[in-house]
């Protein structure tokens, strides 16, 4: 289960997490560097035996659970549906990725934080758009996730938020992400952190968690 808000995150600290097509693959999966996994709203009957992002359809509604609330819904819309989405109340926090082009992408968020949504970062957005969003990020209380593919995306996402945070070169940071500086964060910078990239979503987290350690952010 993540750390609760009173007991800070390390930098990598239930980071990664994974779509999963069915509950019990996703309830299986464990390890301290995996947050709340991804299962289908579909997939889930009854209050299941820990914390999960439901991922809803933009046809349906969030699901009423009886008894608990996932630590937070997930959904992708596209630009003709992010009207719909910024009116929409769900019943806990709600991740939104929005399919639009590079210029949009940091108004998106923009509105996004302004309708208390937590903004996605979809894979495939060029630099300059990428840093323009963590640039809204850095000054919103909401947070954001992303979706990454390798570990090296990860370390990448990592450096370029705190360059936001700091006021430094996010492009930069993007571009040539200095490890040794992550491994050398204090506390107090690396809580500040983990407060605004909540989550990175990949396709393998077990193959991206051993590049991480061959990086030589975590030890094995």
């Amino acid at each position: 289960m993540p750390p609760s808000r009173e007991e800070p995150r390390g930098l990598l600290d239930a980071l990664l997490t994974h779509r999963h097509d069915t509950l019990a693959g996703a309830v299986a999966a464990v390890g301290p560097l995996l947050a709340a996994p991804i299962v289908a709203a579909a997939e889930v009957v009854g209050p299941p035996d820990r914390d999960l992002v439901i991922e809803l359809d933009t046809s349906g509604d969030a699901p009423a659970a009886a008894g608990w609330r996932p630590c937070r819904y997930q959904l992708d819309c596209t630009a003709a549906e992010l009207d719909d989405i910024l009116a929409f109340t769900a019943p806990a926090p709600l991740v939104v990725y929005a399919l639009v082009d590079d210029g949009a992408l940091a108004e998106t968020a923009r509105a996004l934080t302004a309708a208390g949504h937590i903004p996605g970062l979809p894979t495939g957005h060029a630099p300059d758009a990428v840093a323009d969003f963590l640039a809204v990020l850095a000054h919103a209380d909401t947070g954001y996730v992303a979706r990454a593919t390798t570990a090296d995306d990860v370390i990448a996402l990592l450096a370029a938020t705190v360059a936001a945070l700091a006021g430094f070169d996010i492009r930069g940071a993007l571009a040539a992400p200095e490890i040794a500086h992550l491994r050398q964060l204090v506390p107090e910078a690396v809580a500040a952190l983990r407060e605004i990239l909540l989550a990175v979503e990949v396709p393998d987290t077990d193959a991206v968690a051993r590049d991480l350690a061959d990086s030589g952010l975590i030890t094995r």
